[in-house]
């Protein structure tokens, strides 16, 4: 399984940005991943709550995934697909000269920080 490196990955990085931005809690972390990325959900989320319930910054944060669909473009005619529904080969040509445009990716879109309140000017 390796969705719980994954999760250890995007805690480290999510702990990185939040102490260079003097952030103490995290709320909710949105992260877009690629529809034919290799990483399952359920597996992610699963190792998502553990980890992140042993982390002084995220327990109880949320993990929100966000789907990039896999789309693929065929070399020889040009059109772009839906890469699931089609596979390799180019529906519009059957070419199997065809590559991923998008769909493989992982990125973190945003880390929400819990407010601890605004500090309201003192008034004389």
């Amino acid at each position: 399984m390796h969705e719980l490196g994954i999760v250890f990955h995007i805690i480290r990085t999510v702990e990185d940005v939040a102490r260079q931005n003097d952030v103490t809690r995290i709320r909710r972390v949105t992260l877009q991943l690629g529809e034919v990325s290799g990483v399952v959900e359920s597996y992610l989320q699963d190792c998502w709550k553990w980890a992140a319930a042993k982390s002084e910054l995220l327990p109880g944060a949320v993990l929100t995934v966000e789907t990039i669909p896999a789309v693929t473009v065929c070399e020889d005619c040009g059109q772009q697909y839906p890469t699931v529904q089609f596979g390799r080969t180019c529906p519009h040509c059957q070419s199997p000269r065809t590559h991923l445009l998008q769909g493989h990716e992982m990125l973190i879109k945003e880390i929400e920080a819990v407010e601890t309140g605004p500090t309201a000017p003192e008034r004389a």
